[in-house]
């Protein structure tokens, strides 16, 4: 598969090792001369290549194959290029999966299909997400928004009051938008079965449409 990332900071790269890794042919484009010759001289991430262009220009997409990519990552730490990116992306090169990243949580609301994104990941949100799931039983708790919010994955640790404890999961009705995808129950990761059975605590991961979230939120807090 070929990935474009769009940005050389530190995550940019650390996502491309990461990839490069998993067997994947990815480019890194960015603007700023002395990161592209800094990286090319260390040879760093290892087997990436590297593009010195403005990604937020057609003509230096264009350059860089744009149309073969299979995935474009924006992980620049601005909101206003990732957004340009990922739209260029998607109407002018087609490309079929589109990630950006939000550094700021109130420009969230944007980073939709009307920007071409088609995942969106916002580190302050994902890092609230994360404590709130450490802390908080019997909430409906937002790990990662798909297709600009149309889909999430959640978590909801069950409360004693939960209506889903001692319940199998096949008899739990579940809407047919929404599944559970992992139980967590104490050290033990349970990939869920229609006969497993919830017990209060478990950590219940879902992933879930917009439309069946009240649905769920009835079944697992009540």
């Amino acid at each position: 598969m070929r990935v474009v990332i769009a940005g050389g900071g530190s995550v940019g790269k650390f996502i491309a090792e990461q990839l490069h890794e998993g067997g994947h042919e990815v480019l890194i484009v960015d603007n700023d001369h002395a990161t592209v010759a800094r990286a090319l001289k260390n040879n760093e991430p290892k087997g990436v290549a590297w593009f010195e262009a403005d990604a937020c220009e057609i003509a230096a997409l264009a350059d860089a194959n744009l149309d073969k990519a299979d995935v474009v990552a924006a992980v620049t730490g601005d909101d206003e290029d990732n957004l340009v990116i990922s739209l260029l992306a998607k109407q002018e090169f087609g490309v079929p999966r589109v990630v950006a990243r939000v550094n700021n949580p109130k420009n969230e609301w944007m980073f939709n299909e009307t920007w071409g994104v088609d995942v969106s990941v916002s580190t302050p949100h994902l890092i609230t997400g994360l404590v709130q799931e450490a802390v908080t039983e019997g909430s409906f708790v937002r790990l990662l928004n798909f297709e600009g919010g149309k889909a999430q994955l959640a978590e909801v640790t069950l409360a004693d009051t939960s209506p889903a404890n001692g319940q199998e999961i096949g008899e739990l009705g579940f809407p047919r938008d929404a599944n559970i995808v992992a139980v967590v129950r104490g050290d033990r990761v349970i990939m869920p079965r229609p006969d497993t059975i919830l017990r209060v605590h478990d950590e219940v991961i879902v992933l879930v449409t917009a439309e069946a979230g009240d649905d769920v939120r009835r079944l697992l807090i009540g």
